[in-house]
């Protein structure tokens, strides 16, 4: 049985009209008939693919070409996945790459986070899964930097980075420093699982690196002030025993814009 299953109806072609070109893909998994049929629906797709096998094919590929978007087996034989990661990031800075695991040790999804992926997709996966999110990571990659003072705004939530002030369908919203600081990070972040070390370091300082249930008392208090129900939300996400996601879509009806990991709350 493969790692991952085809969805009802087979593989659509979706439309997208902010990809003005074809997304370049490097494939990179030990395992042929997961490469084979990752191929077959990227290509059905209109992606342009690139296969590996192995780490050290991989980077040498990648010394070469240039790509959209990496696909990266974590449990590879040679040096692999996590060295190939550190290795690729180091070539190629601001290529998104998502990581592909059987592996149920979470302590490798948040190495990889920490070591520069840029998300995590736990076989077995849906190949609709897949493909939404590996155009999530390119279009972020493809998006305009902006400016650290520009507002930021997902569904309901707003937030004034200039004055710190943030809104909910246009009613101000009184968050303490470290809830905004939390809140603003995850937005600048949205779409992307950020790992709970990541996010204590960036809002209280290495130090705190480990203290989760104090990052874990700061979040349900957020959830108070922007969720509409703070049993189940739908701004602030948790990625099982990972971390932290802030959703792009939050009132997407497609749930294969959201990773199949995720919990609503922790």
């Amino acid at each position: 049985m493969l790692p991952f299953h085809v969805f009802p109806g087979g593989c659509q072609p979706m439309s997208n009209a902010s990809e003005p070109s074809s997304i370049k893909v490097l494939l990179v998994d030990d395992e042929p008939a997961i490469r084979r049929a990752l191929r077959a629906t990227l290509n059905e797709l209109g992606f342009s693919t690139t296969e590996a096998s192995r780490g050290e094919e991989a980077l040498q590929v990648a010394q070469t070409n240039t790509f959209d978007v990496v696909l990266l087996d974590i449990n590879m034989p040679g040096i692999g996945g996590m060295k190939t990661l550190l290795r690729l990031r180091a070539l190629a800075p601001s290529v998104p790459i998502l990581m592909l695991t059987v592996r149920d040790d979470e302590e490798d999804k948040i190495q990889a986070l920490e070591g520069g992926a840029d998300d995590y997709i736990t076989k077995p996966f849906s190949l609709r899964e897949c493909v939404a999110r590996i155009r999530s990571a390119v279009r972020r990659a493809r998006t305009p930097e902006r400016a650290e003072d520009a507002p930021l705004s997902i569904g309901e939530i707003q937030v004034l980075p200039a004055r710190r002030l943030v809104s909910k369908s246009g009613q101000p919203v009184h968050l303490t420093r470290k809830e905004y600081d939390i809140l603003y990070y995850l937005m600048t972040h949205a779409g992307r699982a950020v790992t709970y070390g990541k996010l204590l370091t960036a809002v209280w300082g290495s130090e705190y690196h480990k203290e989760l249930d104090y990052l874990r008392t700061f979040v349900r208090q957020l959830r108070k002030k922007i969720e509409d129900d703070p049993s189940n939300p739908k701004y602030l996400l948790t990625d099982a025993y990972v971390g932290y996601r802030f959703a792009e879509n939050p009132f997407a009806s497609d749930a294969t814009l959201e990773p199949s990991s995720l919990r609503r709350t922790e």
